[in-house]
């Protein structure tokens, strides 16, 4: 073979080569892993990751999509959760789950469910950890729609630093049961609580895997979108009449959101001391007038908010802006990502999502048009990580990360490679 030929041919084969590997390398990225350029406290931490998904009955709740006006229907309302934990495994055993998820929306002709998997890094059913427990919980409250699964990123990378994380599927505001929007906006907060008292219950039993193993008493909320909307109200953020007669207006005349209105004695009975930190991500509401000044003082509980500057859902200068000025009693943190719409929570888009035969929305539902969800990601992990650390493991060396003052005087920011902390906006504001 002429040496001229030999030579193509071996750089063909060098090329083919490289996109074999490449390719390799992009079937073993797993949501949240992290990129070359990810901040320092986005890595995973120290312990294995186990699995484990639970269903639950929140008995006698109104059940606001089929009462008639002045007389309210009850039923024993199913929530499903899934929980990742500190898990102990053997040599043999390796950290890999396949989550089961869907594109579409219930009963939506134009946007038809479809299932598909993809791929975690933890165990199913693995055996609790209990050697530094009990551990922090965390519960996470998805968007509408979405499921309980929209941010593994997030929930496996804080189960393996020593959190007990509580993902919800909201029913009637999944992928796969979508249902009246008043649903939603009635039960957030009410499932977030019934949550919290169950998982403390569990954690009291002896028959219980989480025997030991979650500390309910050190609790964080971690809300994007519609759940961002329950975790304020947890926090203390009641509702305004404005909201209160929005419901009522979906609901046949029923008054049941009042129960959560600002000053209603039921809603303060229902403050929850357990409760330490709120991460509010991109929180819906505000233009619609669900808080106004005094809801917004009630919240008391330190939170982290997380925004992009164009979200065109939950708006930011008048919408997820307004809630962090508006809060003025709580210690409260605004990052932003410059230029990012809505979209600043949940895992990267599927690969079927990419599919052009699909509805845009399909692909829409997790991606950003300017930033890289990967990266999204990988920083959400970074400042979350900070920020519950300090609020619910007193890990003081973590303040760095999220002094705003040291921050804005030096590039890169701590923790952040040279020319990686860009397109970025952090904000600080104490209690009044």
């Amino acid at each position: 073979m002429p040496f001229k030929n030999y030579l193509t041919t071996l750089i063909t084969l060098l090329i083919l080569l490289f996109d074999v590997n490449a390719q390799n390398q992009e079937t073993a990225f797993v949501y949240g892993d992290k990129l070359p350029d990810a901040p320092a406290l986005s890595s995973r931490g120290d312990y294995k990751v186990g699995v484990k998904t639970l269903h639950l009955i929140n008995p006698k709740q109104i059940d606001v999509l089929n009462s008639k006006k002045d007389k309210d229907s009850i039923y024993d309302r199913p929530l499903t959760i899934e929980l990742w934990y500190p898990a102990s495994l053997s040599e043999e055993q390796n950290q890999d789950v396949i989550y089961e998820e869907v594109l579409g929306n219930f009963n939506s002709p134009e946007r038809p469910i479809i299932p598909f998997t993809f791929k975690g890094r933890a165990l199913r059913d693995a055996k609790t950890n209990i050697s530094d427990g009990p551990y922090p919980l965390l519960i996470v409250s998805h968007g509408y729609t979405g499921s309980r699964y929209l941010m593994s990123y997030l929930t496996e990378n804080l189960a393996s630093k020593g959190y007990v994380v509580v993902a919800i599927d909201h029913t009637d505001s999944t992928f796969r049961d979508a249902a009246g929007f008043n649903s939603t906006l009635l039960n957030r907060s009410l499932d977030d609580l019934f949550i919290l008292n169950a998982i403390d219950r569990l954690s009291k039993d002896s028959s219980s895997f989480l025997k030991g193993l979650v500390n309910a008493n050190s609790t964080g909320l971690i809300g994007y979108s519609m759940g961002g909307y329950g975790a304020l109200n947890v926090a203390g953020g009641g509702y305004s009449k404005m909201a209160a007669g929005f419901f009522s207006s979906m609901s046949k005349g029923n008054n049941a959101l009042q129960k959560r209105m600002t000053g209603n004695p039921e809603f303060i009975k229902s403050f929850d001391t357990r409760i330490k930190a709120i991460v509010a991500m991109a929180p819906w509401g505000m233009e619609r007038g669900v808080w106004d000044a005094e809801g917004l003082a009630g919240i008391k509980i330190p939170t982290f908010y997380i925004a992009g500057s164009k979200d065109d859902i939950s708006g930011y200068e008048k919408g997820i802006k307004a809630i962090f000025k508006g809060a003025i009693n709580s210690e409260r943190y605004l990052l932003t990502y410059e230029n990012a719409r809505h979209n600043i929570a949940p895992n990267p888009p599927p690969a079927m999502a990419n599919n052009p035969g699909l509805h845009l929305d399909e692909y829409l539902r997790y991606a950003d048009s300017v930033w890289d969800q990967r990266r999204i990601n990988n920083i959400n992990q970074h400042f979350i990580t900070a920020f519950l650390g300090i609020k619910l493991k007193n890990i003081k060396t973590y303040d760095i990360y999220i002094d705003t003052e040291k921050l804005s005087s030096q590039e890169p920011w701590e923790g952040f490679l040279p020319r990686t902390s860009v397109g970025l906006e952090l904000l600080h504001e104490e209690p009044n």
